[in-house]
């Protein structure tokens, strides 16, 4: 009996430290909650944990500065400006003999006087005026020379088209081509010119009416570089006024059309040069309209262009106008007709008493009937530019 009784209180004593045990552990356990919710209560509402928020100012500080937005592109500006016409536009009837005209102011970009000047109509060999700027703005050394061939003066021989007088394998320079084509309207310049530049007329011809493009030209298309009669080969009195005009912004350029007389470099075909004279200067001196100055142009012809010409001039004060006239009746109509247009501006030279106020009616250039991409056709003839 007295051993069940000490294992009896043996076994309460052990129930009594797990007890104790337990008491403990649940004390504990409810410290601890109460330590959290005081914790919890403590922290502001939605505070992110400390880590966190140094997380974020460090992804916030290492962010990029915020650009302003940037405007879109603005187009060049055109390099040149269109003339317009307004209500003091002076309307050209017979008092001219050309059937289409145009007087510029280049300086105020004004239509003074015209007569059909948007209408489309075949330039002949104005169109040089663009063969020269094309090649003046890709050529880097003036005295690089071409070898003239065989193959390209028989062809315009052919074709009677008005020659500089270059010779089969003569060593022709650049600026010699460019004298060449401007003053006595040589399509073997201009071919000369054309292969130089771009390896063939036609690659040429793509890079005329690139410039068209450029200067925003809309009535405007080259089949050559000569200006031999081809029915998409076109432009108007006005876009050959812009054409004009852009030329003269190049020293070169308005050099060599503004030349009366050159001599070409000596070669052995021709030891004492070729003595060039300027189809424009041959007709007038420039200096026949009182108050004002013809200093350059450029002259065309073909049977169904007419006498064309298109000239530039200035003002003592150096004021600039350019006058365009095609489809002139006579070789020395586009003189007479230059001399009268300039001399709106002086009042010093007499339009004549059949001027009309009403533009006279012709049959406009046919629209294009190329298609994108067309290439140059055979040449057709043209008779000697005037």
């Amino acid at each position: 009996m007295p051993q069940v009784a000490a294992r009896k209180k043996k076994k309460r004593r052990r129930m009594s430290t797990a007890g104790m045990l337990v008491i403990f552990m649940t004390v504990l356990v409810m410290i601890l909650i109460i330590y959290a919710i005081v914790q919890l209560l403590s922290s502001p509402a939605g505070t992110e944990p400390t880590q966190d928020v140094a997380l974020v100012e460090t992804e916030t500080e290492t962010l990029p500065p915020t650009e302003p937005p940037t405007e879109p592109p603005t187009e060049p500006p055109p390099l040149v400006e269109f003339p317009v016409a307004d209500e003091n536009t002076r309307q050209l009837g017979d008092a001219i003999d050309a059937q289409y005209a145009v007087l510029i102011d280049c300086d105020n970009h004004k239509i003074l006087a015209q007569k059909n000047s948007a209408v489309r109509m075949y330039p002949a060999s104005t169109t040089k005026l663009m063969t020269l700027i094309v090649a003046i703005e890709h050529t880097e050394d003036f005295q690089d020379t071409f070898t003239m061939t065989g193959e390209i003066l028989n062809e315009l021989w052919e074709q009677n088209a008005s020659m500089a007088g270059f010779w089969e394998n003569e060593e022709c320079t650049v600026m010699d081509m460019l004298y060449g084509a401007a003053l006595p309207s040589g399509a073997d310049a201009t071919v000369g010119l054309a292969m130089y530049t771009a390896g063939s007329e036609r690659a040429f011809v793509r890079m005329m009416n690139e410039k068209v493009e450029e200067l925003g030209l809309k009535n405007t298309h080259f089949m050559n570089t000569s200006g031999l009669h081809d029915e998409n080969h076109y432009t108007t009195a006005e876009d050959m006024a812009v054409i004009l005009e852009y030329c003269l912004q190049n020293d070169i350029c308005r050099q060599v059309i503004s030349t009366p007389a050159y001599t070409t470099s000596p070669t052995e075909q021709h030891p004492d040069g070729i003595y060039l004279t300027d189809t424009m200067f041959n007709k007038m001196e420039g200096t026949e309209v009182p108050g004002i100055t013809i200093l350059g142009g450029k002259t065309g012809f073909t049977d169904e262009a007419g006498q064309c010409l298109a000239s530039y001039a200035k003002t003592p004060d150096g004021h600039c106008y350019i006058a365009v006239t095609t489809k002139g009746t006579d070789r020395y109509q586009p003189v007479y007709d230059a001399f009268k247009l300039y001399g709106t501006i002086t009042g010093t030279y007499p339009m004549g008493d059949e001027e009309e106020t009403q533009e006279t009616e012709v049959p406009a250039v046919p629209e294009a009937t190329f298609a994108p991409g067309v290439e140059i056709q055979d040449i057709p003839q043209e008779v000697p530019a005037a």
